[in-house]
This record gives structure tokens, sequence and C-alpha cells, in this order.
């Protein structure tokens, strides 16, 4: 069981992120062309999640670590998912609005600027 569940979902996991990216990459012209307004809610909406998740993580009393973990997924539950479901549930919507604005603003802010917020504030919290 463990060479087909583990590793060849490693490699499928793989292939589907590669896809992922270079479907992000190839439409971000069509992300510009949006406007400013889905960039700007790529950068908020993530850490508006992200406060949320920081206020729950302060609720049950959670670690440092465990509400910066918390604010981190909170903020990236849609990097992965949003696309995907969008895809299946509104055929007719433009994906590479949602990849776009997922994988090429909301992801790389997440990981240069949120993490690092989301450290700090933890710390503030105590």
């Amino acid at each position: 069981m463990q060479p087909l569940f583990g590793d060849l979902f490693k490699g499928v996991l793989a292939l589907f992120l590669l896809e992922m990216g270079l479907v992000a990459g190839s439409r971000l012209p069509e992300l510009r062309r949006a406007g400013i307004f889905l960039v700007i809610f790529g950068v908020l909406a993530p850490l508006g999640l992200a406060a949320l998740g920081m206020a729950a993580g302060t609720a049950l009393g959670l670690s440092a670590g465990g509400k910066v973990v918390l604010a981190a997924l909170c903020a990236s539950a849609s990097c992965i998912a949003a696309p995907t479901a969008m895809r299946i549930a509104v055929p007719e919507a433009n994906p590479a609005l949602s990849i776009g604005a997922s994988l090429g603003v909301t992801f790389p802010f997440d990981v240069i600027v949120g993490i690092p917020l989301y450290i700090a504030a933890a710390r503030w919290l105590g």
C-alpha cells in the first residue's frame, strides 16, 4: 500500500502543482486587465482571514507558534482550493482571475509579507 499511496501521491501532487503554476504564469496578463481591485483584494483578504485565525488561536489558548500556523492556514485557504472549486462550480467564469490572483498575488504576498507579520502579531499577543 505504501508505494501506491505514498510515493505515487507525491508525484501526482508535484504534477498538479506544476500545472497550476504554469496556468497561473500564463494568465498573469489577464489579471492585469482585471484591474487593481483584484490585486488589492488578493492582498487584503488573506490579512483579514489571518486576523480571524489569530483571534481564534488566542481564544483557544494556542501557543505563539500555534497562532502563527492557524493564521497562515486561514490566510492561505484559498490558494489551492479556490481556483479548482471555481473551475468546477462556475464553468463560465474566467479561471485566469482566480488562479492568477491566488497564485500570482496572494501566495507570494503571504510567504514574503504575511508569515513574518503573523509571527510579529503572535509575539505581540503573547
